[in-house]
């Protein structure tokens, strides 16, 4: 269940008649617990509670029904309970049917209410359902609650009108959801001539079968697209009760007022979308949350897309923000400084391209507005009117509905502003009619011209594209109110990797990059935006600063991107490094991102980092490198041999056999002539070695080839390879038709009989804090599906299972989807290590030795077991750190305070490495260094 889904079932239990006995069970059914779970505490087998009429789900909450007038004592007695402690419960709540009381055990956090608005709080609660939530929606879930009730409507009106769920009719009933929207929070706010005028005149003048709504509706959008003084000529003649609605115009009820029909339920939820508090709106949570209910695919996960604040704040202050802050401190009380800086702020443009429903440019005008109220406000002229105009907030958006839903999200915000800086009265008596037209442009960004949109100088603009049949050329071009002065580029593109990409994605990606050296085709989708955008900022004086995946600093994308792109004048002049961008989907990890700010602009470079206890760290740097790594624009290229004086490491060994010479399990076990064991090894890639899974092999050297032969088993498999390689169109591959009896590419000697492979899974998750690193048994065979490295000595598995190469791995070999994925040649050939003694080599194959010896003391445990970030044996990880602790200080002397830490030593070796390598004398460099053995 999504947030809107737990809304509308708490709100559906209130409204019930209380029942004792039923409600521990209805309320745990709302936040989405299955009916086997509910059916095993009913019968008290999982019900572990110890208080009279509790019901204790674990790691969960516990709940007890009390008598009148006891809530308060019930839910100390909750909190005190040793069952609530055992059963590691995260909530408490106790409730009489009157008053309800809960506690979040961990913060401390208490909520107390009657029973029946239990909705009301339903946010603080959320938790219960695997969904991290903010203060926001905790304090106030109207957001919520208004997604859910339009939601509703909207896909009634579907139902009963599907021509307006065609493609050709999407906009206008898109349109008609923008109107209701904006009619709700009007009647809420005044700016209707009474509370509730809206609701209550649909209520009384359409039938309560609904059939009439829609003529009622449409004679309210036309009476708001008809200015007062001309009414009375209106043809046709407006109703009388509808001239009690204000012109409000500004495009939001120009054109057609045609409206979906009506059924008696969409009739009803509209009455209770009516009955919400709209006043209490906030624009930017609102607006991501409704944009999810006009697309289809997105519907299922209603109410989870939001940004919040503080995270929006990531990109927005360090861009623009902070400037301005520090320009007000330091102008004091002094009135011209103040007036020079308001009049800085009215100039400045905010352009999202990617700006779905206007939360970041919604957040940069309220926090524009701040500023510029403390700054009238030690002027003495609070009541003054704004000078920011809203069409300084430009956007771009792709789909219809968030696009005119972004627009009247900044309406909203403009008007919530004015109330609170200066009054009720000045906020109405200026808001009406809307003058501001269509400056949130709906279009393919990477189509369109920025320039043309947001330009950073001069008033005028022309909206230009260069595909006539996506460009909205048909829209109102609307002119900046003031000459230009800043302009910032901020907000959060489409993530999207190359395999996620549709067909129109990747030409999208391919106009972009048209006229460049630039492989386009490694490239992530948000990469197009940065392109545009540094366009941009070469050309004028222009900041842009976006979000997206950490995939766009590791890996290829690296060399193929920010090669080009940085080498042009352009600077990172400020990023923040890895960390999870969450949503409101249940149980969400979130997605690993970066902050990203890029100008032309010279000065000192800002890089944001959180350290140990989660805190921000801002440290100042000469220069921020394309991996993010200070005072470095060092770029790690591809090696084929080892620069570190380390043993090389390879794939695995290459069947080419069509199934005969690998072994599933089920064969090996059907195997009845055992002699034919002594030709099978085990056969592991990356895949059997994480999970535990058992494969075999057939090794026959060509010595023991006429003996193998003789077994039926291995006869009818060595012809089946046979066969296999002669049919293949590769000639190599046929050749080989001659040795079939062998692995095709075999990597570690024919014999692999005193081998001890470590073997390297070449994909790992990215929530595993380790790399999964082995030492297989003597013999046993590694797949081409892994890496190995072969007769190394075992302090080589130290410095592969430590947190130092996992970091190096994760950045410069970067991901495939969220995975770790490894390379030889980029990954392990270029790891810097520092010159081993004896010493260091015996006190890394101590810790290798002790990280085995804890995985063997949880067999059968797999490596997925015993990797997993949630349930890691506290032996293993203790393995892993002293590992790290031993390593750590033989590079530094201690351990690394940071990841950024780690990079910026390992790029200075690496740098130290590569120079020192190409200053080999030619004769020389195939002697290579002295091997670090």
């Amino acid at each position: 269940m999504n947030a809107v889904e737990i809304e509308s079932a708490v709100s559906d239990l209130a409204a019930q008649p209380f029942d004792a006995a039923e409600f521990p069970y209805a309320f745990l059914a709302a936040f989405g617990n299955k009916e086997t779970t509910l059916k095993r505490l009913r019968t008290g087998n999982n019900n572990a509670s110890d208080v009279p009429s509790g019901v204790l789900l674990r790691n969960n909450i516990h709940i007890a029904v009390c008598d009148a007038g006891t809530v308060g004592s019930m839910l100390h007695t909750l909190r005190d309970s040793t069952a609530t402690t055992k059963a590691k419960a995260k909530f408490i709540l106790a409730t009489d049917g009157q008053t309800l009381e809960a506690e979040e055990l961990i913060s401390g956090e208490t909520i107390a209410c009657a029973f029946q608005d239990l909705p009301n709080h339903f946010g603080f609660l959320l938790p219960l359902a695997g969904i991290s939530t903010i203060k926001e929606i905790k304090d106030n879930p109207i957001d919520v609650r208004a997604t859910g009730r339009l939601n509703k409507l909207y896909v009634e009106l579907l139902r009963e009108n599907p021509d307006w769920a065609k493609e050709e009719r999407r906009s206008d009933m898109n349109h008609f959801m923008a109107r209701l929207v904006f009619c709700l929070f009007a009647e809420d706010t005044d700016i209707f001539n009474g509370k509730g005028l809206f609701t209550q005149t649909v209520d009384q003048m359409s039938a309560n079968d609904g059939s009439n709504t829609h003529e009622v509706l449409s004679q309210i959008f036309r009476a708001m697209n008809i200015k007062v003084a001309e009414r009375a000529n209106a043809d046709p003649r407006l109703p009388n009760w509808a001239n009690g609605f204000p012109y409000v115009n500004g495009g939001l009820f120009s054109g057609s007022t045609e409206v979906p029909r009506f059924t008696r339920m969409a009739r009803t939820y509209l009455m209770h979308a009516g009955a919400l508090s709209w006043r209490e709106i906030n624009p930017d949570i609102f607006g991501s949350m409704i944009q999810a209910v006009a697309d289809d695919d997105e519907r299922g996960a209603l109410g989870m897309h939001y940004t919040s604040v503080p995270n929006i704040l990531k990109v927005l202050n360090p861009l623009f923000l902070d400037d301005l802050r520090a320009a007000l401190a330091d102008a004091g009380d002094n009135e011209r400084k103040l007036l020079n800086l308001r009049k800085r702020m009215a100039r400045i443009r905010v352009f999202d391209p990617a700006c779905g429903s206007g939360n970041f440019l919604v957040i940069a005008y309220k926090q524009m507005r701040e500023i510029e109220a403390e700054i009238n406000r030690r002027r003495d002229e609070r009541h003054l009117r704004s000078e920011i105009p809203l069409t300084n907030f430009r956007g771009i958006e792709l789909r219809d509905f968030p696009a005119q839903i972004a627009r009247l999200a900044l309406i909203i915000a403009e008007f919530q502003c004015d109330v609170l800086y200066r009054g009720q009265k000045d906020a109405l008596a200026e808001f009406l009619p809307l003058d501001a037209q269509n400056w949130i442009v709906c279009g393919n960004a990477l189509r369109l011209d920025w320039l043309s949109i947001c330009p950073p100088t001069g008033t005028g603009v022309k909206v230009v594209g260069d595909d006539l049949f996506n460009t909205p050329l048909d829209q109102a071009e609307i002119d900046f109110e003031n000459e230009g002065g800043e302009t910032y580029i901020c907000g959060n593109p489409p993530y999207l990797g190359q395999s996620e990409m549709t067909e129109q994605e990747k030409d999208d990606l391919s106009v972009v990059f048209a006229g460049t050296d630039i492989q386009w085709k490694v490239l992530d989708y948000v990469l197009g935006w940065f392109w545009k955008a540094a366009e941009m900022c070469l050309l004028h004086s222009t900041r842009c600063a976006f979000v997206s995946t950490n995939s766009i600093c590791q890996g290829q994308q690296v060399s193929a991107f920010w090669e080009s792109a940085l080498g042009k004048g352009l600077r990172i002049d400020f990023a923040r490094t890895s960390f999870k961008w969450k949503n409101l989907a249940k149980n969400n990890a979130g997605v690993t991102v970066v902050v990203i700010g890029l100008s032309t602009q010279p000065g000192e470079c800002k890089l944001y980092e959180e350290d140990a206890e989660g805190g921000l760290l801002e440290r100042r740097v000469g220069v921020i490198g394309p991996y993010l790594v200070p005072n470095t624009t060092t770029i790690v290229q591809k090696v084929s041999a080892p620069l570190n004086g380390l043993l090389p490491m390879d794939y695995g060994s290459k069947p080419a056999d069509g199934g005969g010479l690998v072994i599933k399990l089920s064969d090996y076990l059907a195997i009845s002539d055992k002699g034919v064991n002594r030709f099978i090894k085990k056969y592991l890639g990356s895949d059997e070695y994480i999970d535990g899974k058992s494969r075999y092999c057939l090794w026959i050297s060509t010595e023991q080839l006429s003996e193998a032969m003789e077994f039926a088993f291995i006869k009818d498999r060595v012809e089946l390879v046979r066969s296999f390689r002669s049919q293949s169109k590769k000639e190599k591959t046929k050749q080989q038709a001659s040795t079939a009896h062998a692995f095709a590419e075999i990597r570690h000697g024919r014999d692999s009989g005193s081998r001890i492979p470590l073997i390297i899974p070449i994909h790992t998750s990215e929530n595993r804090d380790y790399l999964p690193v082995g030492a297989l048994e003597q013999g046993a065979v590694v797949s081409n599906a892994a890496f190995g490295l072969y007769d190394a000595p075992l302090w080589n598995m130290a410095i592969i299972a430590s947190h130092l190469h996992l970091v190096w791995i994760g950045t410069v070999c970067g991901k495939i989807k969220t995975d770790f994925r490894y390379s030889n040649t980029l990954g392990w050939n270029t790891f810097p290590v520092p010159l081993l003694t004896e010493q260091n080599k015996a006190d890394l194959i101590r810790c290798a030795e002790d990280i085995l010896l804890a995985r063997e003391a949880h067999f059968p445990a797999t490596i997925a077991d015993l990797y997993d970030p949630e349930t890691m044996p506290d032996n293993l990880r203790h393995a892993h750190e002293r590992n790290d602790e031993v390593l750590e200080r033989i590079y530094i002397g201690r351990r690394f305070k940071n990841d950024t830490e780690r990079l910026e030593k390992l790029f200075e070796l690496y740098t130290k490495m590569t120079a020192a390598d190409k200053a080999k004398p030619a004769a020389k460099a195939t002697r290579g260094r002295k091997k670090n053995v």
